[in-house]
């Protein structure tokens, strides 16, 4: 029990770390929350704090990710079936440190740039799969959150397909992972309905009504 609730708290902690918040306000003086989209993420970072930020974004909130599923599976090895119920159970934490960390109020990121890293460290032939295929949508429409969404739903199925030792646990973890950035893309999916959603590289970015959250 112990070694659980270190692992997870660990978990949750580096998830919560809200590196596009302090990039920008380190780098621009500025509070990113309050700009674009009002979101932490790579993303908005991107619009505006520059590229560059916004690509350190992506790699530190994938990082962080991977990083706490690591730790867990070095204090709980890889099973036979694959990667350890505590590894799991890490990047879920992790996720959910993303999209509700501690030191900004519970209200962070969508959790894209993460669960990738956690998926990276846990499956990472099937988070390759899910990228290639998030690269070829966003390249074909310029869609950042239409290619996020699918990549997030297409995570379970590409497991089904790929991993062959595969437990209930690890579906499992992916499913609600899955589900968990898919959902806290609400606001974009309504927009998508619409044909309203920003498209990437675009200088009006949507306005959410609550800045930051969806």
């Amino acid at each position: 029990m112990t070694i659980w609730l270190f692992t997870l708290t660990l978990a949750y902690l580096l998830g919560s770390i809200p590196f596009g918040y302090l990039l920008v306000r380190f780098f621009r003086k500025q509070d990113v929350r309050a700009t674009g989209s009002g979101n932490i993420g790579a993303t908005n970072v991107a619009r505006s704090g520059g590229k560059a930020l916004g690509l350190l974004t992506l790699l530190l909130d994938a990082l962080k990710g991977a990083v706490a599923v690591l730790i867990a599976g070095h204090l709980a090895p890889n099973t036979p079936h694959g990667p350890s119920i505590l590894a799991i159970a890490a990047a879920v934490a992790a996720v959910i440190g993303h999209v509700f960390p501690v030191w900004l109020g519970f209200r962070g990121g969508k959790g894209i740039a993460t669960a990738l890293g956690v998926f990276l460290a846990l499956v990472p032939l099937v988070a390759l799969s899910a990228l290639g295929l998030f690269i070829l949508v966003v390249a074909v429409t310029r869609l950042v959150s239409l290619g996020s969404i699918l990549a997030a739903i297409s995570i379970p199925l590409f497991a089904l397909v790929l991993v062959t030792h595969r437990s209930p646990a690890l579906l499992l973890g992916l499913s609600v992972i899955s589900l968990l950035t898919i959902v806290k893309h609400h606001a974009n999916i309504v927009r998508l309905l619409h044909g309203t959603e920003s498209r990437f590289g675009s200088s009006q970015p949507p306005q959410s009504k609550k800045k930051g959250y969806a």
